[in-house]
């Protein structure tokens, strides 16, 4: 009787071990930087940046152009059937984003 009290007590003091135990998580905080661009009117895209989108995307329209603190400008367009996203800078060269 003494030994089935014995194990008794060893399994139950093994389950409340393993409930005490603390259990480290590696979490990250991921800081995305999104861009902030305020909506402009057509007319006040920077001749450059028009010039070239005439230029490298003959046929395209602007639908709807943005500008951020940085002087780029995110330009809505459609060509034809497609319609898509361009970045440019003030001078009317493309950027990758």
């Amino acid at each position: 009787m003494k030994k089935i009290l014995l194990a008794s007590a060893l399994i139950l003091g093994g389950f409340a071990a393993h409930a005490v135990t603390t259990v480290e998580s590696n979490d990250a905080v991921v800081v995305i930087n999104q861009e902030e661009f305020t909506e402009i009117t057509v007319d006040e895209v920077p001749e450059a940046v028009t010039e070239a989108l005439e230029r490298d995307f003959a046929g395209a329209t602007i639908d709807k152009a943005y500008t951020n603190e940085a002087k780029e400008y995110k330009l809505e367009i459609t060509m034809g059937e497609q319609t898509g996203v361009l970045y440019a800078n003030e001078n009317g060269e493309w950027i990758q984003k």
